[in-house]
């Protein structure tokens, strides 16, 4: 499935439709093609928990935000495309002072629901910190100009 949105516009899209999405975490796109998108989030002090790791909210706001964007890239500009279930396995601690790292996935694009994965890294660690599914509800979509 081809492009249909790259980094810069989905980057400019998020801070147009949703100016408050990016007040708490920044995501940034750093990669994207056919069914795929790396996403970074900027870490600072706002992000960690005690023990000085990277919140649970923070993985999950990642997550979120980028396979939406990923989504997006797939399909275009539809704003009402909604997030229907988040499954997250921690599997270690984020690192503070490091950003993290989504290399999100299309499983399965289909007409009314789209089934994603991401794995999420602490930037410069091999090993990921966590693992998330989701699956996102599209709208109905014009066809042949009848809506």
């Amino acid at each position: 499935m081809p492009v249909l949105m790259d980094a810069s516009q989905l980057e400019a899209f998020l801070r147009d439709e949703f100016p408050e999405a990016q007040a708490n975490v920044t995501v940034k796109v750093d990669a994207v093609g056919e069914g795929r998108i790396t996403v970074r989030a900027l870490v600072d002090q706002r992000h960690l928990r005690p023990g000085n790791i990277v919140s649970g909210p923070t993985l999950m706001w990642l997550a979120d935000c980028g396979t939406y964007l990923l989504i997006l890239s797939q399909i275009g500009k539809v704003a009402q495309a909604v997030t229907t279930n988040l499954n997250i396995n921690f599997l270690r601690p984020g690192m503070a002072g490091r950003d993290l790292i989504g290399e999100a996935r299309v499983l399965k694009m289909g007409q009314r629901l789209v089934v994603a994965e991401m794995t999420i890294y602490s930037e410069g660690l091999a090993e990921p910190i966590a693992h998330v599914t989701l699956t996102y509800s599209i709208p109905p979509r014009a066809k042949d100009g009848v809506k």
